[in-house]
C-alpha cells in the first residue's frame, strides 16, 4: 500500500487570481514564491474532472511549511463560493499567528470580514477544549467568502 509522506500543497480557486495573490500577501503576508503555472489541456482537465478547463495558478509559502496554490479557472465559468463550514466537503485553511489580538484589530482596521470577535476556547458553556485548552481563534473571510482561522497557540 501505498502511503503519504507530506503534505505538499493545499490548492483554492478563486475568482479573481491577482486579486487574491495581493490579499494574501498585503492581509496575511503569505507572498508568491514565484511559482506560476498555467494550462488549458484536456489531460488536465481530466485529472481535475473540469470538462475544458483553462486555469492558472500561483503558489505562495504559508510560514515554513505549507504551500498555497491559488487557482483561477478561465473555463469553465467558475460559480461563487457560497458553502458555509457546516457542509460536506467545505474546508478552512488554518493559519498560526503569534498575537490574535493585533491580527484581529489589523484585519477590522483593513475592513476585512471577520465572523465575530476571537473566542479562547475553555471548558464550560458546552466547550469541551481538551488539549486545545487556552488557544485562540478568529474566522475570517477571503475576497471570495473562503472561511479562513487564525489560530494562536497558549503560550
Amino acid at each position: 500500500m501505498s502511503r503519504v509522506t507530506r503534505m505538499n500543497h493545499i490548492g483554492v480557486p478563486v475568482s479573481d487570481l491577482a486579486r487574491s495573490v495581493r490579499w494574501y500577501e498585503d492581509v496575511l503576508g503569505i507572498a508568491p514564491n514565484g511559482v506560476t503555472i498555467s494550462a488549458s489541456n484536456p489531460a488536465i482537465g481530466a485529472v481535475v474532472e473540469v470538462e475544458n478547463a483553462s486555469m492558472r495558478a500561483s503558489f505562495a509559502l504559508a510560514g515554513d511549511n505549507v504551500l498555497l496554490e491559488l487557482i483561477q479557472y478561465d473555463s469553465p465559468q467558475p460559480k461563487p463560493f457560497t458553502g458555509r463550514n457546516s457542509d460536506v466537503g467545505v474546508m478552512h485553511l488554518c493559519f498560526e499567528v503569534d498575537d490574535l489580538e493585533a491580527a484581529h484589530r489589523d484585519l477590522v482596521e483593513r475592513g476585512v470580514h471577520v465572523n465575530a470577535d476571537p473566542v479562547v476556547l475553555q471548558d464550560g458553556d458546552g466547550v469541551e477544549a481538551g488539549a486545545l485548552a487556552g488557544t485562540k481563534i478568529l474566522y475570517l473571510r477571503d475576497p471570495d467568502g473562503i472561511q479562513l482561522e487564525l489560530f494562536e497557540l497558549p503560550s
